[in-house]
């Protein structure tokens, strides 16, 4: 579901092969891109973006854009292009490197462009897109102000978030937003939307909450599921009732939280990103607590960027 950046420095590890295949073999794993040695300029994305498939199979995502482009048109050498992967690895957003509009991929499928001005003309480097779980809406960041959500199937926009909220991510089914706004007195609220726009919810979580963001919602569009790290407890809450609705306690392997999202009507999906630079994909029961290891991978080795499947 969400696009998530691993550093240059991070990723600089050989590649081994899984421990766990993902249940989708042909699905993608992670979109990776290459960086190449430019002297005095550095680490530079080169080549085209890679797609790292669940069997190890390996595609090259030829029609997207390597490089942003800035505002003029012009290439900015320095930062790829984005690209996002749905959580389900069946569909991939990017710049389509012909007409520079925006497209989704779905695997074994066809291409669906997103209309002309869909995008403002902005530096490409800032633009942020986020797939729902199974690819059906796409979420546009715009610098940062606009969020702007589209149907992946016909490219129709299908709202606008307003200015000042900050997209986390799609609920599990897609059918919503979840976003944050600083409020008064340096206080975050998490507000609920549906993919037109339309406001849900909104509330003032308390601290155990709103200081372990990243937070993920459910496919009910009102329970959010928050990892604590410091007590490796899993904090489920009601965005609608502002209620915690309870803690459970797992045990995870190692790695930094690299992302959190809601996978089942009682499932959260964690993805863990440790020093060697491997990532563990862990399922959690929300009722037991009990952990299953999905998947486990370490990265291709030249990777300047990577672009994972959140789910």
């Amino acid at each position: 579901m969400k696009v998530i950046l691993l550093t240059a420095a991070l990723l600089a590890v050989p590649l081994t092969a899984p421990a766990q295949a993902a249940p989708h073999h042909d699905a993608v794993r992670y979109a990776s891109i290459k960086g190449c040695d430019r002297g005095d300029d550095g680490r530079l994305p080169c080549g085209p973006w890679r797609l790292v498939m669940h069997s190890g199979e390996q595609r090259v995502l030829a029609d997207a854009q390597t490089v942003a482009l800035k505002a003029d048109g012009k290439p900015y050498k320095y930062l790829p292009a984005p690209v996002a992967v749905s959580g389900d690895g069946t569909k991939v957003a990017y710049f389509a490197k012909n007409s520079h509009r925006l497209a989704v991929r779905t695997l074994g499928g066809g291409v669906t462009l997103l209309p002309a001005g869909a995008v403002p003309r902005v530096p490409q480097y800032e633009v942020g897109l986020v797939l729902s779980d199974d690819g059906g809406r796409l979420a546009v960041t715009i610098g940062t102000g606009q969020v702007r959500i589209f149907d992946t199937s016909d490219g129709a926009r299908l709202g606008t978030l307003p200015r000042g909220e900050t997209l986390v991510d799609f609920s599990g089914d897609g059918g919503e937003v979840l976003t944050t706004v600083d409020a008064d007195e340096s206080v975050t609220d998490v507000v609920v939307r549906a993919d037109t726009g339309e406001l849900v919810s909104r509330a003032t979580p308390p601290q155990l909450v709103s200081a372990n963001m990243p937070l993920a919602l459910a496919a009910d569009g009102r329970t959010a599921a928050a990892f604590v790290a410091g007590k490796s407890q899993l904090v489920l809450y009601d965005v609608e009732t502002d209620q915690v609705l309870g803690r459970v306690p797992v045990k995870l392997p190692k790695g930094d939280l690299n992302a959190i999202d809601w996978t089942g009507d009682r499932q959260v999906t964690l993805h863990l990103t440790t020093q060697a630079g491997r990532m563990n994909v862990v399922q959690i029961d929300t009722e037991t607590g009990a952990v299953r290891l999905r998947d486990r991978y370490t990265v291709l080795k030249d990777s300047l960027v990577v672009a994972a499947c959140g789910g």
